[in-house]
């Protein structure tokens, strides 16, 4: 193990030690408060382009799988910690979190106080960074963190987003969705399968006239990573299909796109919501959810048409949209993920009413 170094585009810099890879990388600094879930996290796409700090102290403790990844690789930059285990205890791994960070190229550093860097980026907000175990010179840290690109107006979806299109799964299902894929996570197929839904998975590059020949009986948008106003592209797409009447469901990025498309704002959080147990309040029932999440972006929901949407759900930490519905066509996303479920199953019944949307409009 080598010792590693953190620089921030502000010039804070932390020192850790190097316990999986090794070179530099460079991406923007955020934190997750997740207990468990490293797995989860590392293959998430829409962590592309960010370097990772999990705020739990030790981890790696129940090691690897197989069953748990959420895409076909890790897509975080890197990943900072307390403490790294050594032993893994858990009888499903097959392998260690460091020998699976160093086969995937990605640096893992501990020993790193991860309190100070979080309570660093709550205060300043989340910025560019570089680490790295063969640059020493704090100055020259710095100006390379300063130098490497953002989030904000990188379109990184295109990056994650599948190549062709596939199916999943391939038979025995009620309904037939087309889903955008702008970084799409395992698990959101895996609850639509358990409904009876099969998806027909597009590149995030693929057409409305693409998507209606595969005649679906409804519309589901991804999350995913970077600047949703990147992707002009996707949003055409999706405003065709909205108005063609498919009945839609957008998750955190596709929630996003959703707005875009009929006309909203989004805007860049100071430090973005990342982690387990957010509460969120759902207008339309009073009810608390427990909620997990990543995002950097959000709606501005003050920017949304009164007449058209609805804003349906808020976070309760700070006030911010978590939820719309559109008020003439069957269209509603939440900016959440209620397939990633942080103990509590609240949302889970978002995919139910999806079900219920499509055979409603098939009805």
């Amino acid at each position: 193990m080598s010792k590693a170094w953190i620089a921030l585009e502000d010039g804070t810099c932390f020192r850790g030690v190097a316990f999986a890879g090794e070179g530099e990388v460079y991406g923007e600094l955020v934190f997750n408060t997740s207990m468990t879930g490293y797995q989860e996290i590392l293959t998430d796409p829409s962590y592309h382009g960010q370097i990772v700090t999990l705020t739990y102290p030790l981890i790696g403790n129940y090691g690897i799988n197989e069953e748990d990844i959420e895409s076909w690789k890790p897509h975080a930059t890197g990943l900072v910690i307390n403490e790294a285990s050594r032993i893994r205890s858990n009888w499903r791994s097959t392998s260690n979190l460091a020998d699976y960070l160093t086969a995937n190229n990605i640096l893992g550093v501990h020993d790193v106080d991860t309190r100070a860097v979080t309570l660093h980026i709550r205060s300043r907000g989340a910025m560019r960074c570089v680490m790295s175990t063969i640059d020493a010179n704090r100055d020259s840290l710095i100006a390379k963190a300063q130098r490497s690109p953002g989030l904000v107006g990188r379109d990184l979806s295109s990056e994650v987003s599948t190549s062709a299109a596939y199916d999943w799964p391939k038979d025995g299902a009620t309904y037939r969705i087309a889903v955008i894929d702008c970084g799409i996570k395992k698990n959101q197929l895996r609850m639509m399968a358990d409904r009876g839904i099969a998806a027909r998975v597009f590149p995030n590059r693929a057409s409305a006239a693409d998507i209606l020949a595969a005649k679906p009986d409804g519309f589901f948008i991804s999350n995913g990573p970077g600047d949703p106003d990147t992707v002009p592209h996707v949003i055409q797409t999706i405003r065709a299909l909205v108005d063609h009447g498919l009945p839609t469901f957008g998750i955190c990025f596709g929630h996003q796109l959703l707005a875009l498309a009929h006309e909203g704002r989004t805007y860049k959080l100071k430090f973005g919501h990342r982690g387990a147990n957010q509460p969120v309040k759902n207008l339309r029932t009073g009810l608390i959810e427990i909620t997990s999440q990543n995002h950097g972006f959000c709606v501005d929901k003050d920017s949304l048409d009164p007449s058209r949407l609805e804003t349906t759900h808020i976070n309760l930490n700070d006030g911010t949209s978590e939820g719309l519905r559109h008020k003439q066509r069957p269209m509603f996303s939440v900016q959440y993920h209620p397939e990633a479920a942080p103990g509590p199953h609240d949302a889970a019944y978002l995919f139910d009413d999806f079900t219920r949307m499509m055979g409603a409009a098939g009805a």
